[in-house]
């Protein structure tokens, strides 16, 4: 690199005045001095390398047309670009889709990276105004032409993202993305963005200087002004050596020591090793060759710079992790919302791309859906003319003032009218006066910006002064309108031959529907499977996408899909082509759907943290998505281990629902159970009789858990008696458990109630002393809930329950009473909502169902207590049972031996039933009528 002294070369003239003019203006000249010659000596450096560096912008119309005019001067035989170097086999299916669209590298299966950093994903967005768009574009429909992806590969992106201490602090000079983006802005969802040619200052007091004596708001307002018009008409030498100096000034004005500029070095380093690597082996000449680089990287100054770089870099070798690639579908909100960029500023660069080409002067490259065959003839293919001299192109462009264009009055008026209609139809009172106003206002804010003619932002700005109110009438603002009204938020479509198997094989089995699913409008899809069986597998393959696309890709509007259930009629709206990306993403994990649900299901019942819950939703879900028995088995063998290893009950209402549910459909569907069904029974059964006790006086155990658990142990007594299981042990479990929390106490209450311990006179007897015990009456409400509780495992206490909390609404004083209401309804809300039915049944069967009943009613409760029969022996009931009972006395007798009950038998007492009788025998004739009707041949 030449000294700040020095001024050979063709830039020597423009040397000498910029040292001259940091002399006459600095107080320290020698830091500036260096900087205004090192500017120059970059430019210098990139033009005099033997393979030609074409310095580019990301989505800048004028780096489109200056490729575009460059590529069809020289003709190029191998093109590199700046651009992840696996990401090459992707370019190929752009001819199916429509931009903009993202070249996506996807990895869920690490290998190498930190556990749960997935999943990992990169994306690099490619639009039609683009330089990048147009190499890919001439190399693909070019016979002959090879292009060659030279910046590391997406593995190595997070590679080196992984050597950062902190991520945040090496993008901490990135722009914040623009809240005003629209719903779309996350078609990228939380990749990383790659771009070809960043070019943004990243010293912050240069960016606000920039800004304020622009006069403009946003970066991209000042580029389109000061750098993208100046530069769109250019010629190639100028727009090479202003691009050049561009990227030399805000790299000599970057941090020296940020993160950012080290891993930029690395990719520089990166990518000249592969270029010479490339040119070794295939041996091509560099003078038919280019690099396609953003700016930034063509004012490099690493020792591999050039051809006749240094050859000691090494690439690092790639981790284990197995990427998926393809294309999702982008739009602009999405690449401004990626890069930071002022909401509408890559669409107003597609509109200045579509008013240049329109010019005509340049015929730019298009892959228009097939490549072409015809091969162009020799004749017409000028050969690459060898370098000639730089000349000196910065010195009259960087003195010369900006040409004036002259107002465009067509243009601006035809923006103005059609901005007024399109605000009349959101709601906006404008009128033609309003239209009169923005376009004198466009011209004003143009001239005290200093700008020859208005531009989108002027017009932006003067509308939004104009036409908006304090309050916006419909969805839509004026400066949304003003999007819309140029250019709009273009949003792009993989084609159907660029998709994975997997999304072309939903949009096959759904093509008996009849709908264009791959339109972005939500679209209603009637089935009636009765009358069109044909349907059936639609249905069933819209529920899976329902379990494996996000909320509003699949959603039904009737009909329902859970176990043992299937619907008739269904109605769903279908949106697919809005979350085109969610299912090519899917796509990377297997070739069919149904693949991808056993994959997710049997990765989530071997997660660490799965649990018994976990693994019965899963089985659940295999039963109604997938059908398979194998599978099945698979998921409840794994269902079986995970209670087994569990050491607490968190969980236990979850199992208690799920397998209440399971055990439903295979007692209907299945002629036995499955072994794993059975296994999942016996082994809760002995787990839950062994974490009983300590459940009981565990503080952070709740109250509904245990009675789970207990519910758990008694609904499923029958089935595990059965399968060789033993009461004692739930007995042994009950008489060690001593809670103190009263509502554990009512729980463990209900338990030996249901085991036959403590009878139902006895249970009464003590809620009585409760209630009429002044210490315990505050706590009185948590047994109360307890008892609720237990209505899960003791279903038969549901009249008793009814009547203690008819006793604790008429004993407890208000100021027990009415604080405890609302809890009460709040936990039979959240823990016992399907008990509340229940409770309202037996309530209704207890209480009178009139008012005019109210006055005379006596409570159940309080009959019983003041029958007279209550203190003295049981009278038994009449009736052909007693009668054989007496007849054979011995097997009564034995019983009453073994239980100790003392007593003898009572003495025979007419019949109830004797009048009955005789009348009958009076009058036999309609008894044997009756039996010849219900028996007539006896």
């Amino acid at each position: 690199m030449s000294s700040p002294g020095t001024v050979e070369g063709p830039f020597g003239a423009l040397r000498e005045q910029l040292l001259n003019a940091a002399a006459a203006f600095a107080g320290a000249p020698a830091s500036l001095s260096e900087i205004l010659a090192g500017l120059v000596d970059d430019v210098d450096r990139a033009l005099r390398e033997q393979l030609e560096i074409f310095p580019v912008c990301h989505h800048s119309p004028a780096s489109a047309l200056a490729m575009a005019r460059r590529l069809r001067e020289k003709r190029p035989e191998v093109v590199y670009l700046e651009l992840c170097e696996d990401l090459r086999p992707l370019l190929d299916e752009l001819s199916n889709c429509r931009l903009p669209v993202a070249l996506q590298a996807f990895a869920t299966e690490l290998d190498g990276f930190p556990a749960g950093a997935g999943p990992l994903s990169v994306v690099a967005p490619i639009t039609e105004a683009s330089a990048e768009y147009q190499v890919i574009a001439y190399a693909l429909r070019t016979p002959g032409v090879e292009l060659v992806l030279v910046d590391r590969s997406a593995d190595h992106v997070f590679q080196w993202l992984d050597k950062d201490k902190d991520k945040d602090e090496s993008r901490e000079d990135a722009p914040a993305p623009d809240p005003e983006h629209g719903e779309d802005a996350a078609l990228h969802g939380d990749a990383v963005g790659i771009e070809i040619g960043d070019l943004r200052p990243r010293f912050a007091e240069l960016e606000a200087h920039l800004l304020h004596h622009g006069k403009v708001r946003h970066w991209s307002e000042w580029w389109d002004q000061y750098v993208e018009r100046p530069l769109l008409d250019a010629d190639h030498d100028t727009y090479r050596q202003v691009m050049v100096l561009i990227g030399s000034l805000f790299r000599r004005l970057a941090p020296e020591r940020g993160e950012r500029l080290a891993s930029d070095e690395e990719r520089e380093r990166h990518m000249w090793t592969r270029i010479r690597e490339h040119l070794s082996t295939s041996g091509a000449d560099p003078a038919r060759c280019m690099y396609v680089c953003g700016a930034f990287h063509a004012a490099s100054r690493v020792e591999e710079f050039g051809l006749a770089g240094s050859d000691t870099y090494t690439v690092t070798p790639r981790t284990g992790t197995r990427w998926l690639y393809g294309l999702i579908p982008s739009s602009h909100s999405a690449i401004e919302a990626q890069f930071g960029l002022a909401s509408g500023s890559v669409s107003i660069a597609a509109a200045t791309w579509a008013k240049a080409v329109s010019r005509g002067g340049v015929k730019t490259y298009k892959l228009e859906g097939q490549q072409t065959k015809a091969k162009p003839k020799k004749a017409a293919e000028p050969e690459a003319a060898a370098p000639g001299p730089v000349a000196d192109r910065l010195s009259g462009f960087l003195s010369r003032p900006s040409e004036p264009g002259g107002l465009d009055e067509e243009e601006l008026l035809g923006w103005c009218v059609d901005l007024v209609r399109l605000a009349r139809r959101n709601g906006y009172l404008a009128s033609t006066a309003d239209a009169i106003a923005v376009y004198e206002t466009s011209i004003l804010l143009a001239g005290m910006r200093d700008r020859a003619r208005p531009t989108p932002y002027d017009f932006q700005d003067a509308a939004v002064t104009c036409i908006e109110k304090d309050v916006v009438p419909g969805r839509r603002d004026v400066r949304h309108l003003c999007e819309i009204l140029l250019g709009g938020d273009r949003i792009g479509q993989v084609g159907y031959a660029s998709m994975p198997p997997l999304a072309r094989d939903v949009y096959d089995r759904l093509e008996p529907l009849g709908l264009d699913l791959h339109k972005r409008t939500v679209q209603r899809a009637l089935m009636n499977l009765n009358a069109d069986p044909d349907l059936a597998p639609c249905s069933h393959l819209l529920w899976m996408l329902r379990y494996l696309l996000p909320d509003g890709a699949v959603r039904p509007i009737m009909g329902t899909r859970r176990l043992g259930e299937r619907s008739i009629q269904e109605s769903w709206d279908l949106s697919l082509g809005q979350h085109q990306r969610s299912l090519i993403e899917l796509g990377y994990e297997g070739v069919t759907v149904e693949q991808v649900l056993e994959r997710r299901l049997r990765r989530a019942v071997r997660d660490p943290q799965a649990t018994a819950a976990t693994a019965l939703e899963a089985v659940e879900d295999s039963i109604v998505f997938l059908g398979s028995r194998r599978f099945t088995d698979e998921l409840g063998a794994r269902a079986v281990e995970l209670l087994s290893a569990e050491r607490t009950v968190d969980d236990a209402p979850e199992v208690l629902r799920r397998m209440r549910r399971l055990l439903a459909h295979f007692r209907a569907a299945e002629p036995e159970l499955p072994a794993w069904c059975e296994a999942f029974v016996t082994t809760g059964y002995a787990h839950y009789c062994t974490l009983l006790p300590t459940a009981f006086v565990a503080e952070d155990t709740g109250v509904r858990q245990v009675g789970a658990m207990l519910g758990f142990l008694f609904s499923m007594e029958g089935l595990a008696l059965s399968l060789g299981c033993d009461r004692a042990q739930l007995e042994l479990a009950v008489q060690q458990s001593h809670p103190q929390a009263p509502a554990k106490v009512a729980l463990l209450w209900g338990a030996q109630s249901q085991l036959g311990l403590l009878p139902l006179a006895a249970l009464r007897e003590r809620c009585d002393g409760l209630l009429a015990n002044p210490l315990v009456v505050p706590s009185f409400p948590l047994y109360i809930s307890g008892f609720v509780q237990a209505l899960e495992s003791v279903p038969s206490l549901t009249p008793f329950v009814v009547e203690l909390i008819s006793k604790a609404f008429g004993r407890l004083p208000d100021a027990v009473l009415l604080p405890w209401l609302p809890k009460l309804i709040t936990t039979l809300r959240e823990q016992a909502r399907e008990l509340v039915p229940v409770l309202v049944r037996e309530a209704g069967r207890t209480f009178p169902a009139g008012l005019a009943e109210l006055d005379a009613w006596v409570p159940p409760w309080e009959r019983r207590a003041a029958s007279p029969a209550a203190d003295g022996p049981v009278v038994a009931a009449g009736g052909p049972v007693a009668e054989l009972l007496r007849a054979h006395p011995d097997t009564c007798d034995a019983v009453a031996g073994l239980l100790g009950c003392a007593g003898g038998w009572q003495a025979d007492e007419p019949p109830a039933y004797a009048e009955a009788v005789a009348l009958l025998a009076r009058h036999p004739e309609t008894a044997l009528a009756v039996a010849g009707l219900v028996a007539p041949t006896g």
